[in-house]
């Protein structure tokens, strides 16, 4: 097997007009790998997308996908890949067999064939009590899984998933991130944009930070989560003075203050001494701190740490 990245990208830019979208995003992205773009709404991940998919041709820079020129060998890079979209792409007046099967008729599967992949896709992605019903009756999870199974008719060796459970509720949302994994488990390369924290941490081998345009970091999630702290430390402040006071003697070490509810975080190594100790250096009185946590680093500390600010996605319990 190659040992060419499935997916590489150097200096990446685009822009239109006066707006710059892209500002040199470099990427590399193993094959069998999950890889999360996680990025607030405009950092560039769809850009960069449409980019690796062909949709979009850059201003500057080169991607190679599977193998291939994004530029000069487009074809091959198609032929080799899949894109499913922030909405889904299928007919709702069909029903979701015949869905499938048309779409493996355009990709020149013959007639037969094209059946029995449509009854094997229905049956993988849970859809075969519902495979003669018309689309349009289907649940918002239900058509994302019919959507996944339709990028599928042909096994491509990337697949690009583009912010693929917006919208969906927590128990749709666990049922994508399932068939996620098993593609892994196939050896399909799977890029994946998503505001959901929780999302790539789930899911991803490697995580790149976008914001502006550019990435601001990238790594595993233990890796980022380790650029913040390992843990953090939670206070919530007796009054408003109270919670002043400490927001002005943390300083930039100030994670996250929230006036309203006189709540401040700051990063510690999780032990009883380091807390213990900021506990002192903050309260010597005892009488600021009302109370405190410690809990593990998130993305979201991540990300907040790296861009200034969180993402546009609240945390979903699963």
């Amino acid at each position: 097997m190659s040992h060419e990245p499935a997916i590489e990208a150097t200096g990446l830019e685009k822009s239109y007009g006066e707006v710059r979208v892209l500002g040199g995003v470099d990427i590399a992205v193993a094959r069998g790998d999950v890889y999360a773009l996680l990025g607030p709404n405009g950092a560039g991940k769809t850009t960069t997308v449409r980019i690796l998919a062909t949709l979009l041709r850059p201003d500057a820079g080169t991607a190679r996908v599977a193998g291939f020129d994004t530029v000069r060998e487009r074809g091959r890079v198609r032929r080799s890949i899949s894109l499913t979209g922030q909405d889904t792409a299928i007919d709702e007046l069909q029903t979701g067999a015949e869905n499938l099967r048309m779409m493996a008729r355009l990709s020149r599967l013959p007639k037969a064939r094209a059946r029995a992949r449509a009854d094997e896709l229905l049956e993988r992605f849970d859809l075969v009590e519902a495979g003669d019903r018309r689309v349009g009756t289907y649940s918002g999870g239900m058509r994302r899984r019919l959507d996944l199974a339709a990028s599928l008719i042909i096994r491509p060796a990337v697949l690009f998933l583009d912010e693929p459970t917006t919208g969906l509720d927590p128990r749709s949302r666990q049922s994508v991130w399932e068939v996620v994994t098993g593609l892994t488990r196939d050896g399909v390369t799977i890029l994946l944009t998503t505001q959901y924290l929780e999302e790539a941490d789930r899911l991803a081998d490697r995580v790149a930070v976008m914001d502006g345009g550019e990435i601001v970091a990238e790594g595993t999630s233990a890796e980022l989560k380790q650029e913040v702290g390992r843990h953090r430390l939670d206070l919530t402040a007796t009054d408003r003075a109270a919670f002043d006071e400490l927001v002005l003697a943390l300083g930039p070490r100030a994670v996250q203050p929230a006036a309203d509810r006189l709540a401040v975080s700051v990063a510690t190594d999780g032990s009883a001494g380091h807390v213990r100790a900021l506990l002192d250096e903050l309260d010597p009185s005892r009488r600021a701190v009302d109370r405190f946590t410690v809990h593990s680093a998130t993305l979201d500390d991540v990300f907040l740490a790296l861009t200034g600010h969180t993402t546009d996605k609240e945390p979903v319990s699963v």
